[in-house]
């Protein structure tokens, strides 16, 4: 095998609070093979540079003799220029978490000029706390500062994407390679020397870029194209969910000017295949999934005979090489949800590859990151985690999945409580009544502390047009589950779907508006419905009555589609009136209002009743216990037995208050063994059936029943006695 590691780079730039995931997990994938691999996030590295006294200070050097042709926005914050290079360092520091004390002085009048990002947001709620508050004052203080860069020195320059604008719709490489024969920017200058910082040292035999997003597609081809310059003998492969949605019809040479091999779909198999060949120990003709030129043609190779990895062979994910406290909280919105995307790091790992219910019309069920479904052993999956925990020190995990699987979900929760393992844990779902509130319940005792689902469309024929498998009803059952557990949920949402009226748009906004009121959402996000290429919709779209307008593709990108609805009448405009609702309600504001006040034009009024959510929730079924199948979990705390007379007094120990309860005492000595056979346990018989709870109660069936309808049997259950 190669004599010299392997560098994988994530190009600028996807977050800066946290790593993006993609050079982890294939570090670690082949560092368990036994390949010497590194990892550099270019991102982090170049926003350093320039939140930094010397990158400021060169910015505005930069700026000085061009006053005249500055807009008044950077004229403004030029004669603050030195306070800026002052507090930029302590503004830093106190973002990565490394001085928490100076949050009273970052509030101080007068400590942070105030340009245009601090204008309308100065007024805080009472229940915000002062560190909070002193976080998204630094953040205004950053995206100031970064407005400013994009606007005059570094237009592809923002906080958390790079020349996105170049990789959006890219159908013809020309546009690539005009960008790239620009004179590099201020911030392309600070990428290339970090980057080349990383060659010097490790000088790498093969250096792989990671392009998940279009922000990241400009960043990793001016390394590609730097390298080709300097070291045209170390080879280049790009891959990522980029690649893997929008390069996998490239027909156009010109790309392997910059880059020698494009790998597709889960990396770990075509990577290894690719380091194989560069030891020549395979040939071209049988890589993995693999795009490469030959004789002046691009030429793809999938060999049959190299299957994928399992999720129980891939290894776990590393962080080695990526200094976790050198990134940065960015804290634009004090929603308790909406912050979990910028505030902290999260270990990143999956619970399930691909999606079990594959159906969506407009999603890529086509694709490999879709298709493929395989659950990773829970087994695997809590050695992941420990192994993460002991690396990073950070107990807070992310799973990244399609949609987690309600039962490798549950799987996994009694898995953590078996071994005590303490994390807080949140992911993406779908609003399957398979989460009942006691699974929420179990998933909370466990971690859990927010989910993220697509509802897409809160309109049921919309749902069942695009086979999303739930209805609205459904969603709202489901969330109240969630929300009585603890959890916080975000829901994604669509407008402008195929057929979607106006009525419809209307509707659907009514029955969010109610949902975010019952605080049944903590957070939501709303953009307009795209058909891509590998979707359902995108592959037969006369059968869902839109019709394709373009791009045309000439040899580049292909994914993101244009489409005339031949039945839908949402129009463009209607998507500001829903953004506009929707940054009111993360923040709390205007849920009384009548929907129809957030648009400029006129639109109807909503047919969705104002009491629809009440009633749905009226109706939520009463658990009968019915099924005695379901087994039972004690997550409750320690529960003691005291005599008194005939009876005893059940005391259970709670983490906010004690629950008292009094029974005849062979219910409560029946009680206190049911709590101590469900409590999980490491190594326990399995969890015991309402079945044989019944059969060892003290009494006939007939008195179980009676006892289950008893208020003393719903103190218990709040207590902690979960049935799943």
């Amino acid at each position: 095998m190669l004599c010299s590691p392997i560098l994988l780079v994530l190009p600028p730039l996807t977050q800066l609070n946290t790593p993006y995931p993609s050079t982890a997990y294939l570090t670690g994938f082949l560092q368990s093979r036994g390949i010497e691999t590194a990892q550099a996030d270019l991102g982090i590295e170049m926003a350093l540079r320039l939140f930094s006294p010397e990158g400021i200070r060169t910015v505005f050097r930069q700026l000085h003799g061009r006053e005249g042709s500055l807009p008044k926005e950077a004229l403004g914050m030029m004669r603050n220029e030195q306070t800026y290079v002052t507090m930029i360092g302590p503004v830093v520091a106190f973002l990565q978490g490394k001085t928490p004390e100076i949050a009273a002085r970052l509030i101080q009048p007068g400590v942070l000029p105030q340009g245009p990002r601090f204008r309308g947001r100065k007024k805080f709620a009472r229940s915000v706390s002062m560190a909070d508050r002193a976080k998204q004052w630094a953040t205004f203080f950053i995206e100031d500062l970064a407005d400013l860069v994009q606007a005059t020195i570094a237009p592809h320059f923002a906080l958390s994407r790079y020349a996105e604008h170049i990789g959006h719709s890219a159908s013809s490489f020309d546009q690539i390679v005009t960008a790239l024969e620009e004179p590099p920017s201020l911030t392309d200058e600070w990428l290339l020397d970090a980057f080349w910082e990383h060659v010097n040292s490790l000088n790498p035999s093969l250096v792989g870029l990671s392009i998940p997003f279009p922000g990241n597609l400009y960043g990793a081809f001016l390394i590609a194209k730097a390298l080709k310059q300097h070291r045209p003998d170390l080879p280049v492969v790009i891959g990522g969910g980029y690649v893997n949605t929008e390069l996998r019809r490239v027909t156009d040479p010109r790309v392997f000017d910059y880059v020698d091999f494009m790998t597709f779909d889960d990396g770990e198999r075509p990577l290894l295949s690719l380091i194989e060949h560069i030891s020549d120990l395979r040939p071209s003709r049988s890589l993995c999934r693999t795009m490469y030129r030959h004789r002046d043609r691009v030429v793809y190779a999938d060999d049959p005979l190299s299957r994928d990895f399992t999720m129980n062979d891939i290894g776990c994910p590393t962080y080695r090489g990526l200094s976790l406290d050198r990134y940065l909280t960015i804290l634009d919105s004090t929603n308790p949800m909406h912050r979990l995307w910028s505030e902290g790091h999260w270990n990143k790992l999956t619970v399930a590859h691909g999606c079990y219910w594959k159906q969506c019309t407009f999603c890529d069920i086509e694709l490999t990151y879709i298709s493929r479904y395989e659950m990773t052993p829970t087994e695997r999956l809590i050695q992941q985690i420990e192994q993460l925990v002991t690396e990073t020190g950070r107990r807070g995990f992310h799973f990244v999945d399609e949609a987690a699987p309600p039962s490798a979900l549950k799987s996994l929760a009694l898995a953590l409580l078996e071994r005590r393992i303490d994390i807080t844990w949140w992911g993406n779902i779908r609003f399957e009544t398979a989460f009942s509130p006691d699974l929420c319940r179990l998933l909370s005792a466990s971690g859990c502390i927010a989910v993220t689902a697509g509802l897409e469309a809160a309109s049921d024929r919309l749902l069942d047009s695009m086979k999303k498998g739930i209805t609205v009803d459904q969603t709202a059952l489901v969330a109240a589950g969630f929300k009585e557990a603890g959890i916080l949920i975000h829901a994604y949402l669509m407008y402008g779907c195929p057929s979607e009226t106006i009525q419809e748009t209307i509707d659907s906004l009514e029955r969010v508006r109610q949902l975010v009121s019952a605080d049944l959402l903590q957070s939501a996000f709303w953009h307009r419905f795209t058909i891509t290429a590998h979707s359902p919709v995108g592959l037969d779209p006369t059968a869902h009555s839109v019709r394709i307008l373009g791009p045309e593709f000439r040899g580049f990108a292909e994914n993101d589609l244009l489409h005339h609805d031949d039945r839908g009448e949402t129009p463009t405009w209607i998507g500001e009136g829903l953004r506009r609702s929707l940054l009111n309600y993360l923040e709390r504001r205007g849920l009384d209002l009548d929907v129809r006040q957030w648009f400029d034009d006129e639109v109807p009024r909503p047919h969705v009743a104002p009491t629809w959510l009440r009633r749905v929730l009226n109706k939520r079924p009463i658990d009968d216990h019915s099924d005695l199948e379901r087994r039972m979990v004690w997550v409750g705390g320690p529960v003691t037995c005291e005599p008194i007379g005939k009876k005893a007094t059940v005391t259970i120990t709670g983490s906010r208050r004690d629950h008292s309860i009094s029974l005849r005492e062979p219910e409560a000595r029946w009680l206190e063994q049911v709590t101590r056979d469900a409590t999980p346990q490491q190594a326990c018989q399995p969890y015991p059936h309402m079945r044989e709870a019944s059969n060892s109660f003290p009494g006939t069936l007939s008195d179980f029943n009676i006892f289950l309808r008893s208020p003393s049997w719903k103190k218990i259950r709040d207590a902690g006695l979960v049935l799943v």
